[in-house]
């Protein structure tokens, strides 16, 4: 099978609006949460999350096609086309047939909810007459991000979306992944994006009890690990990746930030949004990840944890590293502490995490984690507080949806062909 490259990075985040601006408030360690700007709460539990900030779409994208895009796929499209940029593609310069053998594929949990409630709102408050927009489905529905960014650029290939709540975007990159390596596509732009920061998520999310109401202090609300946790601190934005052939990649001079050797799928076919506690779902995920990497445990140097904050789902992941990891001194790290829960963006966004640490030889540390839960397995090395310096060779990155859905993707260091 073809070997696969990261070429390209691109992300909106609620820590930055591009991957420099998001890596260094990563490892700076700043929380993203605050006060929720986009709805009057003062009728729920929660009044805050991870919000993008200061974000003009009309910045980047002309004022007759806002219209027909809701925010998730304005997200979509600004991390994409950063991705692109950074990777020293120019698609108008590629032939139609090279643009055939260039793909999308975007995961997303919600997909246009914003615009779901915008359209019923306006039709339950009116006369009762059916008055709605003739963009109301091609901006709801799901897979229209991953159209529209092909649509964008005139890519022909493989082009589709991947729904496994915050499972997404990482299925989408393992997908992309194994698009490459199987010689069906040279170029693939993978990735996620979420704009569920709205009325009826917030509404959902507080009453399944997930969400922290922390309110006094948002900024220390995503607390992974500490027994004090009260639950997630819901975020949203986009992030985007450029995979790609590795010849292809060589031959252009493209700069190659890591090569993805593994993607491993699995299912807690346990409960609609719990964990077992034992961690066989994700034990089962990173176990797949690692044989199809060709990798046995003790390579891998740093797990980017899905750790939620949330009670259940934490420990069930610990303990599946756990039984994966036995006594090897993997650094374990939880970024949601600092992003915030980005739901179908979290595998993308986390990605992008793992390949600068990769690249750049550093563990970003793990915030707001004050007193560790005693139930937490012995052995288990995590990064807590500021960064660690390290060699990094191979990262592991969980993620984990409602559903039982389990993906883990595999990072390693490029070192040459």
């Amino acid at each position: 099978m073809k070997r696969v490259v990261v070429t390209g990075l691109g992300a909106l985040t609620p820590l930055g609006n591009t991957v420099n601006e998001f890596w260094e408030n990563i490892l700076a360690g700043k929380s993203g949460a605050g006060p929720i700007t986009k709805f009057d709460t003062s009728k729920f539990k929660t009044h805050f999350a991870c919000e993008v900030k200061n974000f003009n779409a009309e910045e980047f994208i002309d004022k007759k096609e806002l219209k027909k895009y809701d925010t998730f796929t304005q997200y979509a499209i600004v991390a994409s086309d950063e991705a692109i940029k950074d990777a020293g593609l120019d698609f108008s310069q590629m032939t139609e047939e090279e643009r055939h053998e260039v793909g999308v594929i975007w995961g997303s949990g919600n997909g246009g909810i914003g615009t779901f409630e915008d359209q019923l709102r306006e039709f339950h408050t009116g006369d009762g007459t059916p008055r709605f927009s003739p963009f109301f489905i091609p901006k709801m529905i799901v897979d229209i991000a991953a159209g529209v960014v092909s649509i964008r650029h005139k890519l022909h290939g493989p082009n589709y979306c991947t729904v496994s709540a915050c499972a997404s975007s990482n299925n989408a990159i393992i997908a992309a992944f194994d698009t490459i390596r199987l010689g069906k596509a040279t170029i693939m732009i993978a990735g996620g994006s979420e704009a569920a920061i709205t009325h009826s998520s917030l509404g959902g999310f507080s009453s399944a009890q997930a969400l922290s109401k922390r309110n006094d202090d948002p900024q220390t609300a995503s607390r992974p690990f500490d027994k004090d946790r009260d639950g997630f601190v819901m975020g949203e934005g986009a992030g985007a990746l450029v995979l790609e052939e590795l010849d292809h990649a060589l031959e252009r001079g493209a700069t190659i930030y890591a090569e993805m050797i593994g993607g491993g799928m699995a299912a807690d076919a346990y409960h609609l949004t719990g964990t077992p506690p034992d961690g066989l779902g994700a034990y089962l995920g990173m176990a797949n990840a690692l044989k199809d990497a060709g990798i046995t445990p003790d390579k891998i140097d740093y797990v980017n944890a899905h750790a939620t904050s949330t009670g259940l789902g934490d420990m069930s992941e610990l303990n599946g590293i756990k039984r994966v990891f036995g006594d090897h001194p993997v650094v374990v790290g939880a970024t949601k502490s600092m992003t915030g829960h980005l739901l179908g963006a979290a595998g993308a966004a986390e990605s992008i995490i793992s390949i600068l640490a990769v690249k750049n030889d550093v563990i970003p540390g793990t915030i707001n984690t004050e007193n560790l839960d005693e139930n937490i397995p012995a052995g288990l090395n995590i990064a807590l507080g500021k960064p660690v310096y390290q060699t990094v060779n191979y990262v592991l990155n969980n993620t984990f949806g409602f559903g039982g859905h389990v993906a883990s993707s595999v990072f390693k260091k490029f070192t040459g062909k």
